[in-house]
């Protein structure tokens, strides 16, 4: 878990759930690690106060399953985001979910040569937007959007920009 201050005194929460021992070897103090990716999505929007957040970290079959029931597509896939829709009370703000596919995010880090802690570090800063309000499936302008505030809160983290050419 990860807390920093506001200036009401409500602290941002972030809860990482491991449910697949093999992201343990992904990154030095994975929880850690995780709740910086998500500082620093937030750094690049900030949410107006205080959030909470939860990061689920498992495996293709728990990622397929959520996207089978929340989104009618019956295969894994890299990262789900979750947004809470309930009115905001007092406290922090329940900002959501983002769970993330253990095989998926391997096989794609192989491929594309990157990684699997910059990977995820990039798809933890995706799912956080996505609860944040931006949606890359709603045109280019969008996509452009969000792929730029990825890249300014990757580069908080000294990850290379994904989008980049490999070859830079």
């Amino acid at each position: 878990m990860s807390e920093q201050d506001d200036e009401q005194g409500y602290e941002n929460e972030i809860d990482v759930a491991i449910e697949d021992p093999r992201w343990e070897g992904t990154a030095p103090d994975l929880e850690a690690f995780v709740a910086e990716a998500v500082e620093a999505a937030l750094a690049t929007m900030p949410p107006g106060g205080p959030i909470e957040i939860s990061i689920m970290l498992t495996d293709d079959p728990a990622v397929q399953e959520l996207n089978r029931t929340w989104r009618g597509k019956d295969k894994p896939t890299n990262v789900l985001s979750f947004p809470n829709e309930q009115p905001h009370g007092g406290g922090p703000r329940l900002l959501g979910d983002v769970v993330l596919a253990y095989d998926t995010l391997l096989r794609e880090s192989g491929e594309q040569s990157k990684p699997l802690d910059h990977h995820l570090a990039h798809l933890v800063v995706h799912g956080t937007l996505h609860l944040l309000g931006h949606d890359h499936e709603l045109g280019d302008a969008e996509a452009d959007a969000m792929e730029a505030l990825e890249v300014a809160a990757l580069r908080r983290l000294g990850v290379p920009d994904p989008y980049g050419d490999p070859a830079e």
